[in-house]
């Protein structure tokens, strides 16, 4: 059997879960090597703990890094059994460098990328030194693994070169898991109520004060519902907003995909839009919930020009919104309150497609990784 080491920046993360469990469905022995934010609601896997981080705070993480690569090599049995490391984001992909230097390991190490933070894109000598640090690491990389084609596009393909091979791994929902039924019939049947979902990791701000207007504008029409969790660092006040509309709800974290057909199953509509890093990440990514909502038969609602927007009109299943969103977000709602057959055509559009376009396929991971640990070693 397959065995991964696999760095992690939050045991407690929902999408790290979701990734060492779709792992172990296709039949690799996952042990973790993970720093902690929170208490995990769950936790299927082997874990060294290698400490506590937190939001934010980045000479903390910094210091982290090191003390965790530290605890890492410590567990050197258990490192030198894996036959590949597996390391989520740069400053994990740095602790498992560490760690296997420390291990005095020559195990091959794959490099996920599911975010390109803001500092990475900076025109000045942070941006310019943090990039020197990832090409370096880069190049002792085996493989790369990204969640949207537009990460290689616009970031690694632009300042790095003779890389190591990517591989395209979206945020689609593990295949195997029994996520119940699909909602067929549930979407947008009471003409003049529309339930809108922002679900996941809610870190946008704008997005916040985008749906806040939409309830204060729409009152008891429309219902809005929040699960996942928040960055309080980018919205400090998020209680504080939603406090003031009684048509704003609040649900907090939840598993996947244990909670999911439940979460959906009450929506007509998520929102899938994300300004955080404006004209940088936000642009590029494509987030879990147009996976999640598209399984369900739940459309999105998209900036346009994003790729989570181009997703959605390549599919047809969707409502891209033109900028000012502050405008044509409310004219959109106006119109599916008046009208909400849109809504039951893409819902049916969505259940035409096919499955694998939202559920990650069983054995997909193994063959990935198969090919990674075969690859031919970077010189």
């Amino acid at each position: 059997m397959t065995k991964i080491a696999f760095f992690g920046h939050d045991a407690a993360d929902a999408a790290i879960r979701r990734r060492v469990v779709a792992l172990q469905a296709d039949g690799i022995a996952v042990t973790g090597f993970m720093m902690r934010r929170r208490a995990p609601l769950a936790q299927e896997w082997i874990n060294i703990d290698l400490g506590e981080t937190r939001d934010g705070a980045f000479v903390q993480r910094i210091r982290q890094v090191f003390r965790g690569a530290r605890i890492a090599a410590k567990a050197a049995d258990e490192l030198r059994s894996a036959d590949v490391i597996y390391a989520r984001n740069l400053d994990m992909l740095a602790c498992a460098f560490l760690a296997k230097r420390h291990a005095g390991l020559s195990t091959p190490v794959i490099y996920e990328c599911l975010d390109i933070h803001r500092l990475l894109c900076r025109k000045d000598p942070v941006g310019w030194t943090l990039r020197a640090f990832e090409g370096w690491l880069l190049k002792k990389c085996r493989a790369l693994i990204v969640s949207s084609p537009a990460f290689v596009r616009e970031h690694f393909d632009r300042y790095y070169s003779g890389g190591p091979k990517v591989f395209l791994v979206e945020n689609r929902l593990t295949g195997g898991a029994d996520y119940g039924d699909r909602g067929v019939g549930n979407k947008a049947q009471e003409a003049g109520k529309l339930r809108i979902g922002w679900v996941g990791n809610l870190r946008c701000r704008r997005s916040l004060d985008l749906l806040c207007s939409v309830a204060g504008q729409f009152g008891t029409q429309v219902e809005i519902r929040l699960h996942g969790v928040v960055a309080k660092l980018e919205i400090p006040d998020f209680d504080e907003k939603i406090s003031r509309h009684p048509n704003v709800s609040f649900h907090g974290r939840y598993r996947s995909p244990e909670d999911l057909s439940e979460i959906y199953k009450g929506l007509d509509v998520v929102w899938s839009g994300d300004f955080m890093e404006a004209g940088l990440n936000s642009v590029w990514l494509l987030p879990n919930r147009i996976y999640e909502g598209g399984y369900f038969r739940t459309p999105a609602i998209a900036p346009a020009g994003t790729e989570t927007g181009n997703w959605v009109e390549h599919r047809a299943c969707g409502f891209t919104l033109e900028e000012p969103l502050e405008k044509s977000l409310p004219t959109l709602i106006g119109d599916l309150l008046d009208d909400p057959t849109r809504i039951r055509g893409y819902s049916c559009v969505l259940g035409e497609l096919p499955e694998e376009t939202f559920v990650q396929p069983l054995g997909f991971l193994r063959q990935v990784i198969t090919q990674i640990i075969g690859a031919k070693v970077p010189s």
